[in-house]
């Protein structure tokens, strides 16, 4: 019997973007799977889901990782039968380098984690949401193409939106609902590393930009 729990897996949950949504979405009455590379920020978000009394479920692990993707997938098919909402918001951003000093091992690295860990979320998770009632999938897109200095990271998250939108296609008609979420600028770890010592005022909230986020798929 599958279990009725609303999940919501959630990747790049420890900090930023990931962090707001996952806390945005257990105060939906959601419970919360966390995934990111750091534990002692999702050991924080755990803290504060847990005090509100709502429910979470942390996995410290790097998305690259397939086998460590497969046994996740695994154990929520396990304990839920289903997942509701996949937000994807695990990316990883190089030093802006210029196109012709992009080092095999900065580009590699971008692209296992922008757009081959996408490919594999994809294929891993659709089982799951296909089953759920209403699952939803959205992934998170940062236009950067042809900007300068940027040639390994907007290569690599115009691969992974590129995948997203036939994704997008291939299931307007079927399970489950997919879609790509823009949000604002906002003054993360990311942003910083891309406009260090940026004016960060007028920027949004990553509490701002979950809300939106949610709202964009209610």
């Amino acid at each position: 019997m599958t279990d009725k729990t609303k999940t919501a897996l959630v990747t790049g949950a420890s900090r930023g973007l990931g962090y707001a949504t996952a806390l945005k979405l257990s105060e939906a009455g959601y419970h919360i799977i966390a995934v990111a590379r750091t534990l002692g920020g999702l050991e924080e978000l755990a803290d504060v889901i847990e005090g509100n009394d709502k429910t979470i479920t942390v996995a410290a692990m790097d998305v690259t990782h397939e086998q460590n993707l497969q046994q996740l997938c695994l154990s929520i098919f396990e304990r839920w039968g289903h997942l509701d909402l996949l937000v994807h918001c695990a990316s990883h951003a190089p030093l802006l380098t210029p196109a012709t000093q992009v080092t095999a091992k900065d580009f590699d690295t971008t692209f296992n984690t922008n757009a081959r860990a996408t490919s594999r979320i994809i294929a891993l998770t659709e089982p799951l949401l296909r089953v759920a009632p209403n699952g939803k999938a959205v992934f998170i897109n940062d236009p950067r193409a042809g900007g300068q200095f940027f040639g390994a990271y907007a290569a690599s998250k115009a691969a992974a939106n590129s995948l997203v939108e036939s994704w997008i296609k291939e299931t307007k008609t079927l399970k489950p609902d997919v879609s790509l979420f823009t949000p604002n600028p906002m003054p993360t770890a990311t942003r910083a590393r891309f406009f260090p010592g940026e004016d960060k005022t007028g920027l949004s909230s990553p509490m701002a930009e979950a809300e939106r986020l949610i709202a964009s798929i209610s």
